[in-house]
């Protein structure tokens, strides 16, 4: 008996049309060893033995599941329900694959890892991770985000990281994923590009999403310990779309309506939003196929989100291949409803959530009237602490929401 996780992506890394490897010929070799590795030491009982302790006696996995009661009785209808990996070790999810990532480098014997980061929680986890085996750590990131996310910046230096700032462009994300990919060129004997989300060539998607299935793994046998049946719909927010995948992963056997929620940013207009799917065509960005959104001359179109994590022009191929089959659906919020989330779900449940994941408790609040009756579990992908500042000093404290 066969199953979608099992099957997908092919031998070449395509989810359908969308995946792949299109690499500058000196990478070739290195991408090839950490497909051959991963798929080698990802079903050897040691690999298996040492992410599991590392889950659970560093990370503090399982995180739990949460009835979000108060913001259920206030939206109305549905009952809604979150997935902390706000808890999780860093305050993210991002910690599932960096810790494993790190664990395959070691096995590699690589001494050095290397990473974009836009809200700075991949880097602080992968500088978490990098500290945690004794490696090296490296990590891009631009320059709005680096204002926009203080306190990452100083986690990342705390942990022993080097940050590197990127003032070219945008300043953002994809920005910071060019500058790593060229940085790591002349370092992948020795380094491993620890991508950050389930975005970028073979094997990354698939690792990723594997890396965070436990998300989904988890969420779905707590959700039936709490509640006798699996919940109606489940949603995450989508920017690259790791911790979509990872929570999507533990259902897409199941009859369960999954939804992506993307940044609509301040409108629909092109660079004011960084909602690929609900704007983008196909295309290519930083070494696979996948939907992007374009310019007029055909490139990666500049992007906008309050949420630094999701400001990228691009998706998760799998995300692609998952919308153009119909097996997610994907829709949008604003930075207006994401904010006022951000504030709804810190005064009625005492949980500051990450921007990005601010997004998907919009989406909850924002569906919930529309089905009574039903339930709706989101990933709470990330915590707020690397947001307060930059809200409150930008938007005050909610009063005009």
């Amino acid at each position: 008996m066969t199953t979608y996780l099992k099957d997908t992506p092919n031998a070449d890394g395509y989810f359908g049309d969308y995946g792949g490897a299109m690499l500058p010929p000196p990478l070739v070799p290195h991408f090839k060893e950490i497909r051959e590795a991963y798929d080698k030491i990802s079903k050897s009982a040691e690999f298996i033995r040492d992410l599991r302790y590392i889950r659970k006696h560093f990370q503090g996995r399982p995180t739990p599941v949460s009835h979000l009661k108060n913001l259920s009785d206030l939206a109305g209808g549905a009952q809604i329900y979150a997935k902390r990996e706000d808890l999780n070790h860093t305050g993210a999810h991002k910690l599932n694959h960096c810790m494993a990532e790190a664990l395959l480098a070691k096995h590699m014997g690589k001494t050095k890892l290397m990473a974009e980061t836009g809200a700075g929680q991949h880097g602080v986890a992968l500088a978490t991770a990098a500290a945690y085996f004794g490696m090296e750590c490296e990590i891009h990131m631009g320059e709005i985000d680096i204002a926009k996310e203080a306190p990452n910046v100083t986690r990342m230096k705390l942990l022993g990281a080097t940050v590197v700032p990127v003032g070219f462009g945008g300043r953002s994300l994809k920005e910071a994923v060019d500058s790593a990919f060229q940085a790591y060129v002349p370092q992948a004997d020795h380094a491993l590009f620890a991508i950050g989300s389930v975005v970028g060539p073979h094997p990354f998607p698939m690792m990723v999403r594997n890396f965070q299935h436990i998300v989904g793994i988890e969420a779905r046998e707590q959700f039936l310990d709490m509640t006798g049946e699996l919940p109606d719909i489940v949603a995450a927010c989508v920017g690259g779309g790791s911790n979509a995948m990872g929570l999507f992963a533990g259902f897409i056997e199941d009859d369960v309506a999954l939804y992506g929620v993307e940044p609509m940013g301040t409108s629909s207009k092109l660079g004011e939003h960084a909602a690929t799917i609900s704007f983008g065509e196909d295309g290519d960005i930083h070494g696979f196929r996948t939907m992007v959104l374009k310019d007029e001359n055909g490139d990666p179109a500049p992007v906008h989100t309050v949420a630094s994590g999701l400001d990228y022009p691009g998706v998760g191929p799998e995300h692609a291949h998952l919308y153009r089959t119909g097996k997610a659906n994907y829709t949008s919020a604003n930075d207006k409803e994401a904010l006022k989330a951000f504030f709804d779900l810190s005064r009625h449940e005492g949980i500051i959530p990450a921007l990005e994941s601010a997004h998907a408790v919009a989406f909850a609040t924002r569906e919930a009237p529309k089905n009574p009756g039903k339930s709706i579990l989101i990933n709470l992908s990330g915590r707020g602490d690397k947001d307060i500042d930059y809200v409150t000093e930008t938007f005050g404290f909610g009063e005009d929401l």
